[in-house]
């Protein structure tokens, strides 16, 4: 018996054969897909066969009498003498077995045809293990082809000899500049994608009844008994080309995007996990399509808190990447970009899939930087993207059209005067009695630049309300725990669309994630892209019916510039908006202010434009296979940013920490893991490093830090000034 897996235990033929088992899956689902990217000088025929080499062979490796070992002991069985140890990756050892005679002769005789099975299966489990030649050969001669004939018994294989020479095309890894170098990524991409799955026992690619335009369609005319909207027809009609769609709020956009994917694979990336976790229960549960997956570090236990009684296979059919349709954050996918150990298995993903972009204005110029050079890398490999956005900073599409990669741009504007601007030169707690006379009878939104303004507003108003009045104020920040933030999202959602009069005070976290709906907007002067996200929370998808403002924006004592937004562009923000000043700013005046603002001439000397041309630098010479895939992640996540729990909410809950201690069951633990993450918030590390008194210890629990600070669930996290008793928040 030759074992490859422990737990649960199966042999090395049983894991072969899901190996090959998902192979048919995917080349049913999608083989035409794939085929239509192959490069010219391969034929279909000939990929195929390749691929199943590939996943045939790529663990005999395995056969190795110290790996045998280590799974004969983990299940209970005795050890079989050997004079090595475990030291060499198994699949370095696995093209030994490869029927090269054979292959010579099926890849008429190209040496780089054969060095791409060769390197595709040696690397399938990348590893910091420099290849040890002389060890390698003395393994081949001593351990493995003794073993010949129980290996071909067992794989039902004639494998007479095992090859030496393999070892030279291990050398020189493949990269960028190889003529097969698409024939690669896809290849060994695809073996990741066929070997994880089959090791989760799921398959590698679900099947879906039904196509994601169709649902979306049926249920806008017969749920909704509406016609499509022009933006919906346009994607729909246009779903094989790259798209630039610019819409206003409430047009329809999220709508169009599922038209366009079709019948496609896809994935659909926004900026934040509540609009994903929003979207996702929007489609599974309203517009009914099931084989939708979400993808983000907290998504779990997004599923299990909604109740979904499949979360977990969810959950892990969408960390395969095996749903129709993913929601996720682009740090789960574009990270490929910088081409880490293993970038190929998402990449030669997003080869046959669609992706969507949805508000790119709102990443930072190196995250864009990395998002445009992915959507140039898959459109090398013949993919598709859909960037769908309210406001397109112009330097993002010029790049695309420098590269030459071709694209259909679009605008779908709404024609409602929506927005009556006045702009005011000073701070906004100058005008706290406004405020609190428009919350008497209207629905008020105040919007803070840093939480530490939103905080000092919230105070102000509620000690400036006269006795009598009815003290409808809350606030909403990045520093309430995560369960807290939670319910303050649903509140004020709730308001929104109830008839209740107030006011509640935030910061940019509502820019983009919440569906709300406000009469009016007192608002901190921003950047335009910000500033206009600002605008659509405010009379959202209302014709204006006042004969005064409902965007108040202020100028003087801003808290954030420099620091939350670049200072330059705050200033040519505040340029453009002046003209526009006790006047409607419509949807064609926002698209045209932003264009300008983001253009190269406008930018030029501007930090933002060195840090975006700088990390489109970075990523044009990136080494190979020079970092990790947990690095990658490292840069791509804000890593700035630490996950805390409180000192006191610690104590108050000392108990789920006391259990984790104790429990040793892994799914028991998993939903102490779940209610304990529902405690933390995450703080920007400059603003929480001279209160982290530690990190905890358990499971899953070390990357969380005890903080030294007070808290409530009105005010989230309050600092004490070192040294006396007064309380301060966070900047």
């Amino acid at each position: 018996m030759i074992y490859a897996k422990s737990n649960p235990q199966e042999t090395l033929y049983e894991h072969t054969q899901k190996l090959l088992e998902n192979l048919k899956i995917l080349k049913t689902m999608y083989g035409s897909k794939i085929e239509n990217i192959l490069p010219s000088m391969v034929n279909k025929e000939l990929f195929w066969r390749c691929l199943y080499i590939t996943a045939f062979y790529h663990d005999f490796g395995k056969a190795y009498t110290p790996f045998q070992n280590v799974i004969r002991e983990m299940i209970g069985q005795e050890k079989i003498y050997s004079p090595f140890k475990n030291d060499i990756p198994h699949g370095y050892l696995s093209p030994a077995f490869l029927p090269f005679e054979e292959m010579s002769d099926l890849l008429y005789n190209d040496n780089e045809l054969i060095k791409i099975i060769v390197q595709a299966i040696a690397f399938h489990h990348e590893r910091n293990v420099i290849p040890n030649k002389r060890h390698i050969l003395e393994v081949i001669s001593k351990d493995l082809e003794p073993q010949l004939t129980k290996i071909n018994e067992h794989m039902g294989t004639n494998i007479q000899k095992l090859d030496k020479h393999y070892l030279n095309d291990m050398e020189n890894r493949i990269t960028q500049s190889h003529k097969y170098y698409q024939l690669y990524v896809l290849i060994k991409g695809i073996l990741h994608r066929l070997d994880h799955a089959s090791s989760a026992h799921i398959e590698v690619e679900v099947e879906s009844k039904d196509a994601l335009n169709e649902v979306t369609e049926k249920h806008i005319t017969l749920n909704l008994n509406s016609n499509l909207r022009d933006v919906q027809i346009y994607t729909r009609d246009n779903s094989h080309k790259n798209l630039i769609i610019v819409a206003s709020t409430g047009i329809g956009k999220t709508e169009a995007a599922l038209m366009w994917a079709g019948e496609d694979k896809t994935f659909f990336t926004l900026p934040l996990r509540v609009s994903l976790n929003s979207l996702y229960s929007r489609v599974k549960e309203t517009i009914n399509f099931s084989e939708v997956g979400l993808l983000h570090s907290t998504s779990l236990d997004y599923l299990a808190d909604k109740g979904y009684e499949d979360a977990l296979e969810i959950y892990e059919q969408s960390r395969h990447l095996a749903k129709k349709l993913n929601f996720t954050t682009v740090d789960q996918i574009f990270p490929f970009v910088f081409k880490y150990l293993g970038y190929e298995k998402i990449y030669a993903t997003l080869a046959y899939s669609k992706i969507i972009v949805d508000e790119i204005q709102a990443y930072s110029p190196s995250m864009a930087a990395s998002i445009i050079k992915g959507l140039e890398m898959i459109y090398d490999l013949n993919g598709k993207f859909l960037i769908m956005t309210a406001t397109l900073p112009r330097i993002y599409k010029d790049y695309l059209i420098q590269k030459g990669i071709p694209f259909e741009e679009k605008l779908f504007l709404s024609t409602l005067e929506r927005h009556f601007v006045t702009i005011n030169e000073k701070s906004i707690l100058d005008d706290v009695n406004q405020i609190i006379e428009k919350a008497k009878e209207s629905k008020v939104l105040v919007l803070a630049n840093t939480v530490a303004k939103a905080a000092n507003i919230y105070n102000t108003i509620k000690s400036n309300i006269p006795p009598g009045v009815h003290k409808n104020v809350n606030l909403l920040h990045s520093l309430f725990l995560q369960h807290d933030r939670a319910q303050k999202e649903k509140d004020i959602q709730a308001f929104s669309k109830s008839d209740e009069a107030g006011v509640w005070i935030s910061t940019q976290i509502v820019e983009a994630s919440l569906d709300v709906d406000f009469d009016y907007l007192f608002t901190e002067m921003s950047t335009l892209d910000s500033l206009f996200q600002r605008f659509g929370r405010c009379y959202r998808n209302r014709q204006f019916d006042l004969n005064h403002p409902n965007i108040y924006i202020y100028t003087k004592n801003i808290s954030g510039v420099g620091s939350v937004y670049n200072k330059d562009i705050w200033n040519f923000s505040l340029n453009y908006l002046s003209e526009y000043n006790n006047k409607f700013v419509t949807e064609s005046d926002k698209v045209q202010m932003v264009d300008q603002l983001y253009s190269e001439n406008q930018l030029k000397g501007t930090k933002f434009l060195e840090e975006f041309k700088s990390s489109l630098n970075f990523l044009d010479n990136i080494i190979d296979y020079n970092l990790s895939k947990g690095e990658v992640q490292k840069i791509f996540r804000d890593m700035n940013t630490v996950t805390c729990i409180p000192l006191e909410i610690y104590y108050k809950n000392k108990h789920l920490f006391d259990l984790c201690e104790k429990e040793k069951d892994k799914k028991a633990l998993a939903e102490l893991y779940k209610e304990i993450r529902k405690l933390t918030v995450d703080v920007p590390l400059y603003k929480a490093k001279e209160y982290i008194l530690g990190r905890l210890n358990g499971y899953r629990l070390d990357n969380i830090f005890l903080l030294e600070c007070r808290y409530n669930d009105e005010q989230g996290i309050i600092f004490s000034q070192k040294g006396d008793d007064s309380d301060r928040y966070i900047l």
